[in-house]
């Protein structure tokens, strides 16, 4: 067998392998039982003491998401006032400026939501003091803030009725302390020994082979790398991200860090069964959503591997596979493994340029984040199958004569409403955004900075840049189609409210849910109970998604990616 295709298998093998103690684990640590990690606990109580937390007192829905939505407020202030002052703040040996006020709201939202997207260049854009205290900062809380809401929800559907859903405080500070950090410092370890640099220097002056002089990026860079993927936050320290040979030097960190992007969001797939004790229904999301990011590996594996046939024409070989936009040290599998790893998560990070991958690949991605519930972000992700699930219970019910429950609690017209806004909202935004863009680079030329134009292609490729960009930002994911000219004030404030609508509602829908649900009644099973965690019930999860992904978006795919497919 290929090598580069066991590398695959390899990966996907050890993800799998690692999520399920580390979702039991999880589970543990969010129902305070004991854990090695408790030695934590004078630091965790410090941290509230000092900030006036009592993280034994119980949240209602509301208050739990009031206390999610102030603390992201701050800390948006927090990044703009850094972000725009950066040239005068300290670390900054390479004196870069700061950032223009619509390009630090879209940066400053972009790692606010867990998404990363990036309009700026890492080495250039940020100085060591903003990676620090802004980007690496805004990755530990925007992922522990997803991972909070999981656990809020978790609390509410394992509890018989309860009108409260937990603490938001101690189930933030508890993914930041025994979760996240560990996590980062073991990655980061083994970064270190690959040769990532971890330091405050400014740039090196090298000479190259060709005798020329190059000053090259350096900095703290082993630092940021693991909570970028360990958090599915995603965002380059360097400009173009993992491909960069000192953010992912060596075969082995492009493993440790492809293998940490799904490792937390596969975790809570089994984190939810232990915690409500329902391990069987863990493990039945676990499936569906497996087999989904399988049938995207195989896809994109084949596409990439098999060459690009526009060269095959030339009577040229392809013995690496379609090497454009890839690093040789990686080879195209390990990059098509990436491309639909960092897209089934809201990670973003890449290895490869997305833009140069084969045309189906490009519609897998896109695919991935326009479905947005395969493990999706930490957190967040398994919140969005939820949504589906509601649904699908809801249906189900009414095809089979039964009163439509989840988790022995009604499911009504009040949550089907919010399960069918939270679901639609997110086609709305991609779909109306990129029309919007379509139809001003054409009508309104005055809306495009440049002499060039925002689309560095054309036809079809060229509108799917500008679904990818909208798809990436109301996924909450980062990655891009980088033909696309994006530092625009029109790009940086249209995907800027794109990024808040696709993060926030759907957060504040499915804790609702959750929260209504846990109030009602609790339901004992019966013979008439429609079983939730069968094979069955599976399958017609992944048929609600899936019809709902393909009335959305088949017709844009096949204006773009399928259209870019059947011209090669």
């Amino acid at each position: 067998m290929n090598t580069e295709v066991l590398g695959v298998i390899a990966q996907v093998v050890l993800m799998v392998v690692l999520s399920y103690p580390l979702g039991k684990y999880i589970a543990k640590v969010y129902k305070g039982t004991k854990v090695w990690s408790d030695f934590m606990r004078p630091v965790e109580r410090l941290i509230y003491k000092v900030s006036g937390i009592n993280p034994d007192e119980e949240m209602n829905w509301k208050q739990f998401l009031r206390a999610l939505l102030v603390v992201n407020l701050f800390w948006f202030i927090w990044g703009m006032v850094l972000l725009v002052c950066q040239g005068v703040l300290p670390l900054n040996p390479d004196g870069n400026i700061g950032q223009t006020c619509h390009q630090a709201f879209n940066t400053c939202i972009s790692f606010m939501v867990n998404c990363n997207l990036q309009h700026y260049s890492g080495e250039s854009g940020l100085t060591y003091f903003t990676q620090l205290f802004v980007i690496m900062l805004f990755q530990f809380i925007t992922a522990a803030t997803g991972m909070a809401a999981m656990a809020g929800i978790m609390k509410a559907l394992s509890e018989k009725t309860t009108k409260t859903i937990g603490n938001f405080w101690r189930y933030l500070v508890l993914s930041c302390t025994r979760i996240l950090l560990p996590l980062s410092l073991i990655v980061g370890f083994i970064l270190i020994t690959q040769g990532t640099p971890m330091g405050f220097d400014g740039k090196m002056e090298l000479t190259t082979m060709e005798g020329a002089t190059q000053m090259v990026s350096q900095g703290p860079a082993a630092a940021i790398v693991p909570i970028k993927q360990l958090g599915t936050n995603g965002g380059g320290y360097f400009g173009i991200n993992s491909s960069h040979p000192l953010e992912n030097p060596t075969y082995l960190s492009n493993i440790a860090e492809c293998v940490s992007i799904l490792l937390i969001p596969m975790a809570m797939a089994f984190a939810f069964g232990f915690y409500i004790k329902r391990k069987k229904l863990g493990y039945s999301i676990f499936g569906v959503m497996l087999f989904a990011y399988l049938v995207g590996v195989c896809i994109n594996v084949s596409q990439e591997m098999g060459g690009n046939p526009r060269i095959d024409a030339m009577g040229i070989a392809q013995e690496n596979g379609a090497m454009e936009g890839k690093e040789i040290r990686l080879g195209s599998a390990a990059t098509a493994l990436w491309s639909v790893t960092t897209t089934v998560t809201s990670n973003g990070s890449v290895n490869g340029m997305h833009d140069s991958t084969m045309p189906l690949s490009g519609m897998i991605e896109m695919l991935n984040m326009q479905i947005n519930t395969w493990f999706g972000g930490v957190g967040v992700g398994w919140m969005n199958y939820f949504t589906f699930l509601i649904m699908a219970v809801f249906i189900s019910g009414l095809m089979v004569g039964r009163t439509p429950e989840f988790l022995c609690h009604k499911v009504e017209a009040r949550e089907m409403k919010i399960a069918s806004i939270v679901a639609l909202l997110h086609p709305f935004i991609i779909l109306v955004g990129t029309a919007l863009a379509a139809y001003l680079y054409v009508h309104a030329p005055e809306f495009v900075a440049s002499e060039g134009g925002w689309l560095n292609n054309s036809g079809f490729h060229g509108l799917g840049e500008m679904l990818y960009e909208y798809t990436s930002a109301a996924a909450n994911n980062g990655s891009g189609f980088e033909g696309l000219g994006d530092n625009t004030w029109f790009w940086n404030y249209s995907t800027g409210l794109v990024l808040i609508f696709g993060r926030f509602i759907p957060i504040v829908g499915q804790v609702a849910i959750a929260g209504l649900l846990a109030q009602k009644k609790y339901i004992p099973e019966s013979a008439g109970t429609l079983k939730t965690d069968t094979v069955t019930f599976g399958v017609m999860t992944f048929a609600v998604i899936f019809i709902v992904a393909a009335l959305s978006f088949f017709p844009v795919q096949a204006l773009s990616t399928l259209a870019e497919h059947f011209s090669l």
